[in-house]
């Protein structure tokens, strides 16, 4: 059963994000995403200016003078939304965690799909597979997605990249459009990336928050992790304390941009105290500068 607070607040998602799918990225999307390639359309009447290597020469010979074929993109594409929802991504310090953004992020690309008529499907997972859903057209698709990503209780606690990779590499055998939106804290899983990205378009969805790189200087404290449970005393106040944080974000955000950079993939940095409206138009912008 859909609570009444779930339906507004999935109302209120496809409200804000179809305004600026609208307005701002149906146009980027269509430019930024070619179809698969070229499709026989027709024939027609040769007409100067025609490129002769599109002649067709037996309806040509049959009429007595060139024809040529027509050939228009082949639109339709496969998008596919692989999300994590380990327990990570329900952290959030300013007015939404990193779920909602999600869901949001989701909603935005789920009905820019829809708009120009491709297909869109779901990948839920943690530490295992969630939720699959079978890419699909139409409204209420879309918003079943929605419902999904913002309401959806996970078995799992924690995060495997890797996994979820690796099931979307064997499920899903067309070539896609793939958004991982994650905060990929988790370990092993480059090789796989580099394989689904070699076959695949894929776009890491990088979901910040900024608190999380910031560790205050507020004496002992008492820290538990969101996704293993485990409890943790930290003297926060310590200089070695701070500088062990502050390394380890630092080669944490090394790390992932050196494998991005490195397996020749893209991805879109969302901080969760700021509009993620800049992130996605910046990202389209650039790839629209490489076509």
């Amino acid at each position: 059963m859909l609570t009444k607070e779930l339906l507004k607040q999935v109302k209120q998602i496809e409200i804000r994000t179809r305004g600026m799918v609208n307005e701002v990225f149906s146009g980027e999307y269509h430019s930024v995403f070619k179809g698969r390639g070229m499709e026989f359309s027709e024939v027609r009447e040769y007409q100067i200016g025609d490129d002769i290597r599109n002649i067709d020469w037996n309806v040509t010979a049959r009429y007595g003078h060139p024809f040529v074929k027509i050939f228009e993109e082949e639109r339709e594409l496969t998008v596919m939304l692989l999300v994590d929802m380990s327990g990570s991504l329900m952290f959030g310090s300013y007015e939404k965690t990193k779920q909602r953004i999600a869901a949001e992020l989701s909603a935005i690309l789920a009905f820019s799909a829809m708009k120009n008529n491709d297909k869109v499907g779901l990948i839920l997972f943690t530490d295992q597979i969630e939720k699959f859903v079978p890419p699909r057209k139409g409204k209420s698709h879309v918003l079943r997605i929605i419902r999904e990503v913002l309401s959806f209780e996970p078995q799992g606690n924690k995060t495997d990249l890797k996994g979820a990779l690796e099931y979307f590499h064997h499920t899903i055998k067309k070539k896609s459009i793939v958004f991982l939106l994650s905060d990929f804290i988790d370990q092993n899983y480059e090789k796989i990336l580099k394989i689904v990205g070699k076959k695949h378009d894929l776009i890491g969805m990088l979901l910040e928050d900024p608190r999380e790189r910031e560790l205050p200087k507020a004496g002992l404290i008492k820290f538990k992790d969101s996704e293993t449970n485990e409890t943790r005393w930290l003297d926060t106040s310590s200089r070695k304390v701070q500088d062990w944080f502050s390394k380890y974000i630092k080669d944490t955000e090394e790390f992932r941009r050196d494998l991005f950079v490195k397996s020749k993939l893209d991805i879109i940095r969302i901080d969760a105290s700021k509009s993620y409206v800049k992130p996605l138009v910046d990202f389209f912008k650039l790839r629209e500068k490489r076509w």
